[in-house]
């Protein structure tokens, strides 16, 4: 029995199915832990696969071959510090070959236990119950003497986990998570870690990945508490980190319990901070672990195109972002000086690509099918079309990804062209409401964040954020012709999406109950559209996509 325990939480970023580069990361983490003196190095749910891996675990030679690197890992515990790592491990069952989100202790050369977690969750973006087996409650696993009581993610939400473990003689709760941003997601996460200390008396080791997955951000911040409660370390938000925390049996003058000494505590920035970082690090990611070498998009002098922008320069570096502005006959001077500000102030690549020739062939090539009937919102949506196009081809002539620029108040209403202002191969606002987009603008003029490749001060010209949104597809056009006002329309939308209120409800806060119906039944309308949207990085607790699942038929609304 041992009195001491360096313990190293290792935050890396894995790649889904990437096995061979997250072998690679995994061991670099080892070693940089070995060097600070670590026992066990704890890594995150699923480390090894990558996670959410989805209907990779489907596959037989997939699961097999993460086994192999499992054991190439545990080889390498022979010296130095043991591990704790997240991988899917299939066991043989009654009905055929079983397939486990587990937690794997390696040490000197080999597996030396396992536990599969029992919490699969099933609701908003999580589906584990499809691709995983539920595992049995567990008990804790001995390293060196002394009693781990380990936990995949789920398992720490509930209590029945915790409870077990405890009352079967674990000493220390260690948790492995994959556990995606939202905002105001960290302060849940410690509510529930409180809770388990609390329940259980122990201490806790809680490790999360950080990294950018498709439509899923994990911001890190993993940390430990104390069996007081106490926070004894936390890691930073949104970068990797490997820190090695020093315990102690008896530290606290109570024999049996492990204390953790007080180290490293990275104040967790939230609000419009982590927004942001969320933002950033899910298009890096996303750019980066699809071989992109950079991303092209529309700036037309608007708000959103300026924070899309923004957020593309300090995830990717100027020299990547390649901006267009493709004016019309219907752009304003105002516009044009507009976009050229934000790419001086970002020091980014803008071209002029005037729409006004392909405008002019549609007229002829429609003009006869159209003859006799007024102008009207599809000569506007031809504009945004022929603006896709042109994005469309530049991107496949040169490789860099469309980035799309609308919001979720535009998305959530239909305000948004299909094949035209929709094309893309990402959004970085699509769950960002519109009156959020003002702020991050405002937020992001004043602040650089950490870590962040694009310029200290501004990001763009006032005057992008002062002036009344428009689309600019007719004379003197105005969003608001079409839309409430957009702190209106944002507080009717969220009400329907994050809380499924009813019309009664809403209207009850003080708006116009017709608009609040208007307002439902073109949020029902858009769903089609919403289908074909590119993903975009999730930021609240309901985006559009796995999060929110309306179907397209749906005559519910003539229920009203």
């Amino acid at each position: 029995m041992t009195d001491s325990l360096n313990i190293a939480l290792c935050q890396i970023n894995p790649t889904v199915g990437d096995i061979t580069g997250n072998l690679a990361r995994i061991r670099a983490a080892r070693e940089t832990a070995a060097g600070q003196g670590a026992d066990l190095a704890v890594f995150s749910e699923l480390v090894v696969s990558g996670y959410p891996p989805e209907d990779l675990v489907r596959k037989p030679v997939f699961v097999e071959r993460v086994w192999q690197a499992v054991q190439d890992l545990a080889a390498d515990t022979k010296d130095g510090p043991a591990m704790i790592i997240g991988a899917p491990v299939a066991e043989s069952g009654s009905g055929g070959d079983k397939v486990f989100n587990s937690a794997l202790l390696l040490d000197g050369g080999e597996v030396t236990a396992i536990r599969h977690k029992r919490e699969l969750p099933n609701y908003g973006v999580f589906d584990e119950i499809r691709v995983f087996d539920r595992g049995p409650l567990p008990g804790p696993m001995n390293f060196r003497g002394v009693r781990l009581g380990v936990m995949v993610c789920e398992d720490m939400w509930f209590p029945d986990v915790a409870e077990c473990l405890e009352e079967t003689g674990a000493e220390l709760l260690v948790v492995i998570n994959g556990s995606p941003f939202e905002s105001d997601k960290p302060d849940e996460r410690i509510g529930h870690a409180v809770g388990r200390v609390t329940e259980s008396g122990l201490p806790m080791v809680y490790v999360n990945q950080v990294c950018g997955q498709d439509e899923l951000v994990f911001d890190g911040a993993s940390f430990v508490l104390n069996a007081d409660r106490t926070l004894a370390h936390q890691s930073p938000a949104w970068v990797d980190s490997i820190t090695t925390t020093a315990w102690t049996r008896g530290g606290d003058g109570q024999p049996d319990t492990w204390t953790c000494a007080v180290g490293e505590v990275t104040p967790v920035a939230n609000g419009l901070d982590s927004l942001y970082q969320a933002m950033v690090l899910g298009l890096r990611d996303y750019v980066n672990k699809n071989g992109f070498p950079g991303v092209v998009l529309g700036l037309s002098g608007g708000i959103d195109s300026a924070l899309s922008a923004a957020v593309a320069v300090d995830a990717l570096g100027a020299e990547r972002v390649w901006t267009v502005m493709m004016p019309s006959p219907y752009t304003s001077q105002e516009s044009l000086d507009d976009a050229a500000g934000c790419a001086e102030l970002l020091g980014c690549r803008l071209d002029t690509v005037s729409i006004e020739p392909a405008m002019a062939a549609y007229d002829t090539m429609l003009g006869g099918l159209f003859e006799g009937r007024e102008a009207d919102t599809t000569e506007e949506n031809i504009q945004s079309r022929a603006r896709g196009v042109t994005l469309m081809s530049l991107s496949n002539k040169f490789g860099h990804m469309v980035l799309s620029t609308g919001n979720k108040s535009e998305m959530s209403v239909g305000y948004a062209t299909l094949y035209g202002d929709m094309c893309g191969g990402y959004s970085v606002l699509k769950d960002v409401y519109k009156m959020d987009v003002f702020a991050l603008c405002k937020w992001r003029n004043q602040t650089q964040p950490a870590g962040a490749l694009g310029p200290e001060g501004r990001v763009m010209p006032e005057r992008v954020i002062s002036k009344p949104p428009s689309a600019e597809l007719k004379p003197d056009q105005k969003d608001e012709d079409s839309l409430p006002p957009y702190d209106k329309l944002d507080d009717i939308l969220r009400g329907l999406i994050e809380g499924e209120e009813s019309i009664e409800t809403i209207a009850a806060r003080g708006h116009d109950r017709e608009t609040v119906e208007r307002i439902w039944r073109m949020l029902d309308l858009a769903e089609y559209k919403r289908r074909q949207a590119p993903p975009g990085v999730k930021l609240t607790r309901r985006a559009f996509g796995r999060d929110r699942r309306y179907p397209i038929t749906n005559g519910f609304r003539r229920e009203l």
